[in-house]
């Protein structure tokens, strides 16, 4: 067992022949929500697909709770406890709420809690009268909920968020900072990236500051925020 979630050492990714991970360090400790920061392209959504292994590793290591995942495929780091919410909010349009719960659900021996579909729609009312509906109908505000809520159902230990905030109404901004906070209330370590500073602030233990594919800077959230060097340079007001 470790005192980390997560422990990325060295870690070098490709998309192909090109690099994007550059020896790229982190660590997310258990129960923290750890925000990395950045401008577009600067490498946050691809450290998560790493961690997932849906991008190709040249070198470096991820560890989930100090076992060596480096280069799973993705079915076997989500067994291993990591539950992905990618950016691109990917619903199966096709399938009703209900039906997109249950494609997510997953129970087995290394559980330590259980998200019921009741549990799910307690966090997000307004899916529990959508729950007929077809995914693809619904707003992009709601299909975010849905993803989010269709991950929990697979009972991940660690839920990685790619930009959970990016395009969403103010309002819908607010139930993602709300999910957050009752996650990690819960007892789940929470990863994310994100570019809005303000909801980063408002959700995040810790931060850490991607440029061009490396680590910049670590630490807690306030003090990343108030750095205004930092800030100025390298992230979007």
């Amino acid at each position: 067992m470790s005192d980390h979630a997560l422990r990325i050492t060295g870690l070098n990714a490709f998309y192909g022949a090109a690099q994007a991970l550059f020896d790229l360090d982190l660590e997310v400790p258990k129960g923290s929500v750890t925000v990395l920061l950045g401008r577009n392209g600067a490498g946050k959504s691809t450290t998560l697909k790493a961690i997932m292994g849906l991008v190709d590793i040249g070198a470096g290591s991820v560890r989930v709770d100090g076992e060596e995942v480096t280069g799973w495929p993705a079915y076997q780091v989500n067994r291993a406890g990591v539950g992905y919410v990618p950016e691109e909010r990917r619903v199966f349009a096709g399938l009703s709420v209900d039906e997109n719960l249950l494609v997510g659900t997953r129970v087995d021996g290394r559980v330590t809690r259980s998200w019921t579909v009741e549990r799910v729609f307690d966090l997000f009312p307004p899916l529990a009268g959508l729950r007929d509906r077809l995914a693809g109908q619904l707003s992009g505000g709601e299909q975010q909920m849905l993803t989010i809520a269709r991950t929990l159902m697979g009972n991940p230990d660690i839920i990685l968020l790619d930009e959970p905030s990016e395009g969403l109404a103010p309002v819908i901004v607010q139930q993602i900072a709300a999910t957050v906070k009752t996650l990690s209330a819960e007892g789940l370590t929470v990863l994310l990236s994100e570019q809005n500073v303000r909801f980063a602030t408002h959700v995040a233990d810790r931060a850490a500051v991607i440029e061009r594919g490396r680590v910049l800077v670590s630490g807690p959230m306030a003090e990343i925020a108030a750095d205004e060097q930092v800030r100025d340079a390298y992230l979007t007001p």
